[in-house]
């Protein structure tokens, strides 16, 4: 019997769902139900006696396996697959002594570990899909409630000039939508059988090898390949850079969002919940702990793709080294990528946002941040340097004088010459120097592609 076996952070970088799906006992069964679709495409073909189906196939259950006993064997053999092969065959000889000859026929050990991990592979990125989709929806329905929110927009970690809070969401949910393109991709080029025999070539099935190979895909559902691929990692790799690119897109995200949550700033916080973000020595910290969550797995995710990346480089058919680093490289890799997804999703949905403080922030600098506003407008009139001089030294008469923008150039007798006051006011209002931002709010909502087809065609 499998025990639950795991680390005790599992669940504050991944989830159950995720953990499940890469769990020992997961792995085990995600091979099994490989040898249990070869005896039935090897039979269907006449490789082996479809008599033996039925023995195998009911042996295909992880419970039937010793846990224990297959990690040491697997300790003893290099991998999984060997000592599991022996124990599959040891259930079959007690139900059926003749069906046990013909377990594994044709196959090799990492025909059955790969192909494996494919279907694991696929039910991780199945998961993935739907909960992008639920966050790029979250995404779009807060861009579309504060499309018109003004903000200040900040370069270098200073602010800049007004942009929109919806504009921040739109970004994020294009980067988000971008990925989900990514994904589809992946899926298409990735998802395929895993199936060579010892050195690649299916020899031990002569003419019967490419229908068995066939209908053992069918069976699983996955896409027969032009050939093997035991050295040939670029599938895999492909895997781990998108999970690398998502983590890294899901951290910016969190990056943004614990930065306008920091206490000074307070434009923003996570939702609040029971025991949620406190702190073990100072009841008032509210802390952006799921930004946490989503930080660590972008964080550690960049080791682990280097890592796959670097067991590329495999020796001539089957590989010494390379290979074997995938085994917990990329589990991990999908499960903070699970991880950080389910954290925004709680995240983005109740994020509460402090209207008042935005609009604080925004005039931390009493006008400051609009006087690009304002040289434009006097550069029609008096030339762009000129203009660019004349409220450089106003910003600065301001600053020194401790008073508004608006007033150290109302009191400049060149600028009230071609500006009115009113003008001025106007010109110094963020809401009306923020660009194209809501326009990109409407062309990344309509990017990201989220009405159900049923609605796409009314």
């Amino acid at each position: 019997m499998f025990a639950a076996t795991g680390r005790l952070t599992d669940l504050i970088c991944g989830t159950e769902a995720a953990n499940a799906l890469w769990s020992p006992r997961a792995t085990v069964q995600a091979m099994l139900d490989v040898e249990a679709a070869l005896a039935r495409a090897s039979a269907l073909h006449g490789v082996i006696p479809a008599s033996a189906v039925d023995a195998i196939v009911a042996a295909c259950q992880a419970d039937e396996i010793d846990a224990q006993a297959l990690m040491s064997g697997a300790q003893a053999g290099g991998n999984l697959a060997i000592p599991l092969v022996k124990q599959l065959t040891a259930v079959v000889k007690a139900r059926d002594a003749e069906a046990a000859k013909y377990v594994h026929w044709g196959a090799t050990s990492q025909d059955i570990i790969d192909t494996g991990l494919m279907l694991q592979l696929r039910a991780a990125l199945d998961q993935l899909d739907a909960d992008l989709r639920t966050l790029a929806t979250a995404l779009a329905a807060q861009a579309q409630a504060h499309r018109a929110t003004p903000m200040i927009g900040r370069t270098w970690l200073q602010q800049a000039l007004p942009i929109t809070l919806g504009l921040k969401f739109a970004q994020w949910l294009d980067a988000i939508t971008r990925q989900r393109a990514r994904l589809g991709e992946l899926k298409a080029r990735a998802l395929v059988l895993q199936f060579g025999g010892a050195a690649g070539t299916l020899a031990s099935l002569r003419d019967r090898a490419l229908p068995v190979a066939q209908s053992l895909a069918d069976d699983l559902h996955l896409t027969l390949p032009v050939l093997p691929w035991h050295t040939q990692r670029d599938r895999i790799a492909e895997a781990a850079a998108w999970f690398g690119m998502l983590t890294g897109t899901l951290g910016k995200i969190a990056r943004d969002i614990s930065l306008m949550m920091q206490t000074e700033v307070g434009e923003v916080a996570e939702p609040a919940a029971a025991g949620k973000g406190g702190s073990s020595t100072m009841p008032h910290k509210r802390n952006p702990v799921g930004c946490a969550a989503v930080l660590t797995a972008a964080t550690r995710a960049p080791n682990l793709v280097a890592t796959i990346f670097a067991g590329m480089v495999q020796e001539h058919e089957r590989a010494l080294g390379g290979w074997q680093a995938e085994w917990e490289a990329l589990p991990d890799l999908a499960r903070l990528a699970a991880g950080a997804v389910a954290n925004l999703n709680g995240i983005v949905a109740g994020l509460e946002v402090n209207a008042e403080r935005l609009a604080q922030n925004l005039d931390a600098t009493h006008g400051l941040v609009l006087g690009e506003a304002v040289m434009l407008a006097l550069g029609d009139a008096i030339g762009r340097m000129e203009a660019h001089k004349l409220v450089e030294g106003a910003s600065k008469a301001a600053v020194a004088n401790g008073r508004p923008l608006l007033e150290a150039l109302a009191a400049n007798e060149t600028v009230m010459r071609h500006l009115s006051r009113a003008q001025l006011e106007s010109l110094l209002d963020p809401a009306n120097y923020v660009g194209q931002a809501q326009s990109f709010v409407d062309a990344a909502i309509a990017n990201a592609h989220l009405k159900e087809p049923k609605e796409q065609e009314r």
